[in-house]
């Protein structure tokens, strides 16, 4: 938002200086982004009265012009197409130097003399005009210098403004904050009591809203017998100041109004308007518009158009259309001051891919309360400014009754924030000052009417901040905070999250994170059937692409795609895991349920920086995999959580090779407990699907699940003093039989197994068919003594026999 010094003081009487008034500002809330001089470089620019032209000799583009600066004649020449006689316009003279270093000299061109420079809005960095020199209304002449002429002797604000405050987007908006900072009072040019009646009586147009929830308010006005014509300085002037461009005295008046009160206005050439009447209706199927920059756009049926009886004459809140322009032909216009909904007016600039002055506040929400004292502002102007007349009377189409919000504040409550001791009437006094209207609703109590304008006010709290504001961010004293010396109880899920993301790290694996939200083609890659849980993604109502137009139910794809990206790259050794939430809808509820969850992909060489050496070459494979989950359940201090063949249920997990996957089970033995999770080889079709052409293993665990068991206590105990005894088992058994379950039956067979382990699974014609030869070695230790061979091998007999008995197998 831009505004000058000299206009602001228009409406609030400051004696302050521009750097003053420009720190107080960013005290408010309203962060001063620029402040600059206006006449900066253009000081010894004068205005120059032309008093002849005539064609140069030696140049057909050229002109001899005779100029009178401050009484001198002088001869000049130029080359802009507009020069005329009589006319005023800027000129640089002999030693002047110019905005952009450049130095006017007195020179020959062509072999004419010239003394001097007529400039251009651009040469003179006022403006992007450059087609021919400034041509400076008559009023210029008694001004003698450019910047007495046009009321250059100011300062130029910009003020960077939050969302949250639209009612900045105006002068008398910052000249509010500023009437209530250094306590002066407010002068708006137009009064409500003085507001004309907009009853629709005598008036010769008819307004119809179709669609008041987009346009709950809507003002118009006709003014006969305007004259089209160039604005008065003073109005081209704080145009300029602020980066427009002068256009005609109508529309001037509307930009003007606009900058003044924040509310957009448009002017309409009533008879171009069929009808004589206005609609406001949504778009219908395949409706174009020529808007005003000459582009014709195709409209959507949600577009709230602004039309006439036939067909869209403007873009409700951001363009108006060339087939009701205001032109120097026109003698008689329809002014318009609207409310239209933000979020359509948003969702239509962005669709149509055109922000303008209007959008950009109608976007942000303006006061539904001011449309009419606009209006009126506009209409006394334009008939100033065009020898025009208002019809007496308008139309105001308002759509149920004009919001009003009273809040409680609470003296102690805003004290207590804020750290002060201010009164009631204190408290009154701030918020009255930037117009809220205060009354005593209890001994602690105000009751506060919120001002239209404010639409960021909407608890009590807001309040308590306009207080705060107001009375200034450094006079609130400084207080250590209470600091308990309590230690806050950690979140169990957090821990947990965190620790498992140490370990896989720890064991060579690097953290993904990917985004939540996935292409709905997932499902469908990982070959899940259709009446799977997790091909029913809940899909985004605003999705960023059609890549991410669902939330994700499982952590799997995203990595596969990782993978992918690192193998396009030249970079296959991949060892990716990602800790998240997967989300799955809920019947009855708006919100999915969110499930933590671990997943994690292997694919490459096991040992991707080592030497050329024999083994330096080797895959990783499923051990790799179960070999995580094992490193997990011993750090964890979960010695439930193991590892079980698990191709029964391979329809949870179709993207597993057959014969490859162990499911992940919480139990206090392997043999019983629910799935929480699985590992296991990804099936080839499932790889080219993603587009990968390497082997991949994967792993897929519940972390919630972990979340209800207890890890074991941590124990202690001291360095064995007495030698262990090792001994081999080597069996036979049914080949469905499984390695893990031998291995659990001999570590829960007696207290002098202190390890066993699983070394050779041997399968060969000579072995009987349906068999497989398992080789198993225990170490036998006892702590309170050393173990003779009688002792072991009774030991040991007796575990063989069990195995014997308990699993069908055969000692070899």
């Amino acid at each position: 938002m831009k505004f000058t010094v000299n206009w602001l003081k228009e409406y609030v009487a400051l004696d302050r200086p521009a750097t003053e008034i420009g720190a107080r500002l960013t005290m408010l809330g309203l962060e001063v982004d620029s402040m600059v001089r206006l006449q900066s470089g253009i000081e010894t620019i004068k205005v120059a009265k032309v008093l002849e032209v005539r064609p140069h000799p030696n140049a057909d583009r050229l002109s001899l012009c005779t100029v009178e600066v401050d009484g001198e004649q002088l001869p000049v020449v130029c080359g802009a197409p507009n020069v005329r006689a009589g006319m005023l316009a800027p000129i640089a003279t002999v030693g002047t130097t110019m905005p952009s270093g450049m130095q006017v000299k007195k020179a020959k061109l062509r072999g004419e003399l010239s003394c001097g420079m007529l400039c251009s809005e651009k040469e003179l960095g006022i403006g992007e005009g450059n087609d021919g020199i400034m041509d400076l209304p008559a009023e210029a002449a008694q001004a003698g210098s450019l910047v007495a002429a046009l009321g250059l002797d100011d300062t130029v604000i910009e003020v960077d403004l939050t969302p949250n405050r639209p009612d900045c987007t105006s002068v008398i908006g910052i000249a509010r904050e500023m009437a209530g900072a250094f306590g002066k009072k407010l002068q708006i040019p137009v009064r409500r009591e003085e507001l004309p009646s907009l009853d629709g009586k005598n008036t010769d147009f008819e307004v119809t809203v179709e669609a008041p929830g987009d346009c709950p308010r809507y003002a118009a006005r006709r003014i006969s017998k305007v004259t089209i014509g160039p604005s008065p300085l003073w109005l081209q002037n704080r145009l300029r100041a602020v980066g427009m461009r002068p256009i005609n005295n109508v529309v001037d008046v509307t930009n003007f109004v606009m900058l003044e009160f924040g509310q957009p206005l448009h002017a309409f050439d009533f008879h171009k308007l069929a009808g004589s009447r206005i609609v406001v209706r949504h778009a219908r199927a395949g409706e174009t518009i020529a808007t005003l920059d000459g582009t014709t756009r195709s409209l959507e049926p949600d577009m709230l158009l602004i039309c006439d009886g036939q067909r869209p004459v403007a873009v409700a809140g951001v363009m108006g259309g060339e087939n009701s322009e205001v032109t120097s032909s026109t003698t008689e216009i329809l002014l318009e001051s609207a409310f239209f909904n933000p979020v359509s007016v948003r969702r239509t600039a962005r669709r149509l891919n055109l922000a303008t002055e209007s959008s950009y506040r109608f976007e942000r929400g303006i006061d539904i309360g001011g449309v009419d004292l606009a209006l009126e502002r506009a209409v006394q102007l334009i008939v100033a400014l065009s020898g025009g007349s208002a019809q007496p009377s308008g139309l105001d189409r308002l759509s149920g009754s004009l919001p009003r919000i009273s809040l409680n504040l609470r003296v102690k409550r805003c004290n207590d924030l804020l750290g002060l001791l201010l009164s009631k009437e204190e408290i009154a006094q701030c918020l009255v000052a930037i117009g809220f209207e205060v009354e005593a609703a209890g001994e602690d109590v105000l009751a506060v009417g919120v001002p239209s304008f404010r639409v960021d006010i909407e608890r009590e709290i807001d309040l308590i901040e306009e207080v705060a504001r107001l009375t200034g961010y450094n006079e609130i004293p400084t207080t250590l905070p209470v600091v308990p010396l309590s230690f806050p109880v950690s979140a169990k899920g957090r821990t947990l999250s965190q620790r498992v993301k140490s370990l896989l790290t720890a064991s060579g694996f690097y953290e993904a994170i990917n985004y939540s939200f996935v292409s709905e083609q997932h499902p469908a890659l990982l070959c899940l059937g259709k009446e799977d849980p997790r091909c029913h993604g809940m899909a985004l109502m605003n999705p960023l692409s059609a890549e991410q137009s669902v939330m994700r139910t499982t952590l799997l794809p995203g990595l596969l795609e990782n993978l992918r990206r690192n193998c396009n790259h030249q970079s296959g050794d991949v060892r990716l895991f990602e800790v998240g939430k997967v989300f799955a809808p809920r019947e009855g509820h708006l919100q999915p349920a969110e499930t933590a969850s671990l997943a994690a992909v292997l694919s490459g060489r096991r040992y991707p920086g080592a030497a050329v050496l024999h083994f330096s070459h080797a895959t990783v494979d499923l051990h790799d995999a179960a070999g995580v989950v094992q490193t997990l359940a011993r750090e964890l201090r979960l010695p439930g959580l193991a590892l079980r063949a698990d191709d029964a249920n391979f329809a949870e997990a179709p993207y597993a090779e057959t014969g490859t996957m162990c499911a992940i089970v919480l139990a206090d033995t392997a043999s019983t407990g629910r799935t929480i999770g699985r590992v296991g080889r990804l099936a080839d079709k499932v790889a080219r699907s993603f587009g990968i052409k390497q082997e991949v293993f994967f792993l897929e665990l519940d972390l919630e699940a972990l979340l209800t068991v207890e890890s074991e206590p941590k124990k202690f105990s001291q360095l064995p003093k007495y030698p262990s005894v090792y001994r081999d088992i080597s069996v036979l058994v049914p080949e469905q039989t499984e390695a893990g379950l031998l291995l659990e039956t001999i570590r829960a067979a007696d207290q002098l197994v202190e390890h066993a382990e699983l070394f050779d699974i041997y399968r060969s014609d000579t072995i009987e068919a349906g068999f497989k030869s398992v080789a198993l070695a225990v170490t036998y230790r006892s702590p309170e003594q050393t173990l003779d061979d009688e002792k072991v091998n009774a030991v040991h007999g007796r575990i063989v026999k069990l195995i014997e008995t308990r699993y069908s197998a055969q000692l070899r």
